[in-house]
């Protein structure tokens, strides 16, 4: 094995130059496969993250009939449908949210939004509202029957802060007024400017709904089992229910698109750089077909040939491998710092990255894949020659 490994290095530092090319395009290759996916996979934690922290990791809606494709919208008995729901040992807690289209009119201007009732306690326990708010106080709002809570877009729509006074109309009838105890802000635009959250008593009286709920926002201590058990939930109780996953598959599927697209971006890096190895492996075996038969007549098999191309590539690829686990990390620790103000869809201030050995493991195989095979041809080339040949070839 040593002997193996000492002849391989020396026929490898033969062609440094070229050798050190293709070490360079591994490392990089392996680096810039471990920055893409930590930058993919970051922002899109992040949406996950934002999703459930607002809408929940599921919701329990429509009645469903039986044997039939009708069903009766919201939920009519929201407070048993929620003590079922509760039973199961996933489930964190439950909130119902009554929900109407409304205008709402302040000193400045008139828009449109969506009333949200809610129970606060409860609702705390199911979302990041909690965490969202970045102006005014929940304990306002608690205290305050007529308080309201306002998304950061609507606000600055309307012109309004905490401590001012809103009008809220519901169907056309006498406008209502409300103050605004706390302003929200989660990121994703069309959330920010059209929610308004109040009790549900308040809502109830607004919206003209003495009893029922929209829907029942669910929390689980693990996301994501979300569809198996949306599925049992729905068996039971006899409503609709949607996982987060179901709710936002486009989402979830633009994310896995552009990693995927990432990943074969970069992927090409290490090809090229696999056949730079394979050529270089090519002119080692041209080059050194004396040695190669020298070799043989000293009593080297074919399979030791073979092994000591093969280790040339393997030295390369581990040496690359490691130099581009180094600067992957480097680079991914290097521009999470970068400032980026991002709104739409979640809400971030600077680039967002995700720490995850998969991505190192994974660019770890996609090189030792295109290695092996730069590797493997030009190795079998060289334990095919045949010792006898080279020497009367030589000799001639």
């Amino acid at each position: 094995m040593k002997t193996n490994l000492k002849i391989a290095l020396r026929f490898l530092l033969a062609k440094k130059r070229s050798m050190l090319m293709s070490l360079i395009g591994i490392a990089m290759g392996v680096a810039f496969i471990i920055l893409t996916q930590a930058i993919t996979s970051g922002f899109q934690e992040l949406f996950v993250h934002t999703i459930i922290g607002t809408d929940g990791p599921m919701r329990v809606e429509d009645k469903l009939f039986q044997n039939s494709n009708k069903y009766q919208p919201g939920v009519a008995e929201p407070k048993l449908v929620a003590e079922a729901i509760k039973r199961f040992p996933d489930v964190t807690g439950v909130s119902a949210v009554l929900r109407g289209n409304v205008a709402v009119q302040s000193v400045m201007r008139e828009d449109t939004g969506q009333v949200f009732g809610i129970d606060l306690d409860d609702h705390l326990g199911v979302s990041d509202l909690g965490r969202q708010i970045v102006l005014g106080s929940l304990e306002d709002f608690r205290n305050k029957p007529t308080g309201v809570v306002f998304g950061s877009a609507l606000a600055n729509q309307l012109g309004v802060r905490p401590g001012d006074s809103v009008q809220i109309i519901y169907g056309g009838q006498k406008p209502e007024r409300y103050s605004v105890s706390a302003i929200y802000e989660t990121g994703v635009r069309d959330i920010d400017k059209v929610r308004i959250f109040m009790h549900t008593g308040e809502a109830r009286l607004l919206l003209r709904r003495p009893n029922g709920a929209t829907y029942l926002q669910v929390g689980l201590r693990d996301i994501t089992r979300a569809p198996d058990i949306a599925a049992q939930i729905q068996a039971t109780v006899g409503h609709q229910a949607k996982s987060w996953q179901e709710r936002e598959q486009v989402w979830l599927g633009v994310f896995q698109f552009f990693g995927i697209m990432a990943y074969i971006i970069v992927f090409t890096i290490i090809v090229v750089a696999g056949l730079g190895m394979f050529n270089t492996l090519v002119m080692i075996v041209m080059e050194k077909t004396k040695e190669i038969a020298i070799l043989r007549s000293m009593g080297f098999t074919r399979a030791d040939i073979a092994f000591v191309f093969m280790m040339q590539g393997a030295l390369v690829l581990v040496v690359g491998v490691v130099a581009g686990w180094g600067i992957g990390a480097l680079a991914t620790w290097g521009v999470s710092s970068v400032p980026l103000r991002v709104r739409g869809i979640f809400a971030s201030s600077h680039i967002m990255v995700s720490w995850q050995y998969i991505h190192y493991i994974g660019a770890a195989l996609a090189s030792t894949l295109v290695v092996a095979i730069a590797s493997w041809v030009p190795a079998r080339r060289a334990a095919r020659l045949e010792p006898a040949a080279i020497i009367r070839g030589a000799s001639q």
